[in-house]
């Protein structure tokens, strides 16, 4: 071997012998993969909830106090707030639980349809109607059983005051439409429901979607693609993933979802009607395995998000806080997380203040050291804070102001 002519030296010939010769060496560790997604070991242990209040300090110098209402919940996956004080618990499992008087009931609701939990899928949101005073209409998400898989359905039925009567379904997906379900009423009265599965960018089928219906489970005629031929008329927006947090904007009516990228790229969006959000022909995340989703994070026609997360935080329920009680928080976003960068034991609450254009200004992680799955959040009729936990032994929090 030569440079410039000269003959190299031996050992240095020797060297390069020797790296010609031997195979390339790799410095990662191989890592186990189930379902094509890279299975992390559960080295971080998740301490017991606390039995008495903790107290925080927060970034915006909004102290809080974190108080453990109840336990005993399977899984929880949402909560709505009931005129007598009350609350109505979804377990992802099928049950639907009572909480009252400071105790929650032992007994799960009857009249609950019979649910099929697998994957994402379970008994899932619930929303009461704007004139439940008068109507008593409870509507919940679930998975319903069909053959051997499960769809998604919309049920209604009225409450009692420890039961559901009368419950029925208003609406039912395609057969094998699945992933998670969120509902909200809008300012207008009508209901919006998110969809998992496949399909995204086909706007003749509802997975990947967030639909617009009547408090019937009927199309309203303003919908976007009413008369569009080769498009689902019930379809309000399209081009979305797991849609796992859904809320309607107090002040403007605006629609806000937000959805789980895959390795990265969880996203909020503020939705408008026949908007196309990208998935899955863009994304800021990576695949499982670790290449990029797509190969541009942008394409012409496709809506960009408000907020994105790299990695993932496995965003989940979201709420806007409008409160007194917290009034540093007054105007703020925040977003339930069950785990930060596919690491099992990192569950937090996530709090986004944002401008008056509703363009993200500070981020901060909130009650990082309890290590909780955040599945969802909500702003209680006390004007507090109020969260529950996916865990085998969920709970119910609440945040409220410290000392």
């Amino acid at each position: 071997m030569t440079r410039h002519g000269r003959k190299s030296p031996p050992l240095l010939q020797f060297a390069l012998v020797l790296a010609l010769a031997a195979p390339a060496a790799h410095a990662q560790r191989t890592v186990p993969f189930r379902g094509n997604i890279p299975v992390a070991p559960r080295g971080i242990v998740v301490p017991p909830l606390p039995d008495e209040p903790v107290e925080y300090q927060t970034a915006e110098g909004q102290d809080i106090r974190v108080v453990v209402v109840t336990r005993g919940l399977e899984r929880p996956w949402s909560m709505a707030f009931l005129p007598d004080g009350g609350m109505l618990i979804t377990e992802r499992g099928g049950q639907l639980r009572h909480f009252r008087g400071g105790t929650l009931d032992p007994d799960p609701v009857d009249g609950v349809p019979e649910v099929r939990a697998q994957g994402l899928g379970g008994l899932m949101d619930i929303a009461l109607h704007p004139a439940f005073q008068d109507n008593a209409w409870v509507y919940l998400t679930y998975s319903q059983p069909f053959e051997d898989r499960s769809t998604l359905a919309l049920a209604r039925g009225r409450w009692t005051g420890d039961a559901l009567e009368g419950v029925e379904d208003i609406f039912v997906a395609d057969p094998g439409t699945g992933g998670a379900s969120r509902i909200a009423f809008g300012l207008d009265g009508t209901l919006y429901m998110t969809t998992g599965g496949g399909g995204a960018q086909d706007a003749n089928t509802l997975g990947g979607k967030v639909l617009r219906l009547t408090d019937e489970g009927d199309v309203p005629t303003d919908n976007p693609f009413v008369g569009v031929e080769g498009s689902r008329p019930e379809v309000y927006t399209l081009g979305h993933r797991n849609s796992i947090g859904l809320a309607v904007h107090p002040g403007t009516g605006s629609v806000w979802q937000n959805e789980n990228g895959p390795n990265g790229g969880d996203e909020i969006n503020i939705l408008q009607p026949g908007g196309n959000y990208g998935w899955p022909l863009i994304s800021l995340g990576r695949t499982y395995p670790g290449p990029w989703q797509s190969e541009a994070f942008w394409r012409d026609g496709m809506l960009q998000p408000v907020v994105y997360w790299m990695p993932s935080i496995a965003v989940s329920g979201m709420a806007f806080y409008t409160g007194d009680a917290l009034p540093l928080w007054k105007g703020d976003v925040f977003v339930g997380g069950l785990r930060v960068g596919e690491i099992p034991g990192t569950g937090r609450l996530e709090r986004i203040l944002f401008n008056e254009d509703m363009e993200e200004l500070r981020r901060e992680s909130l009650l990082v050291d309890m290590r909780q799955r955040i599945r969802d959040v909500r702003q209680g009729p006390d004007e507090l804070l109020y969260l529950l936990t996916d865990e085998d032994d969920g709970a119910l929090l609440r945040i409220e102001p410290g000392d």
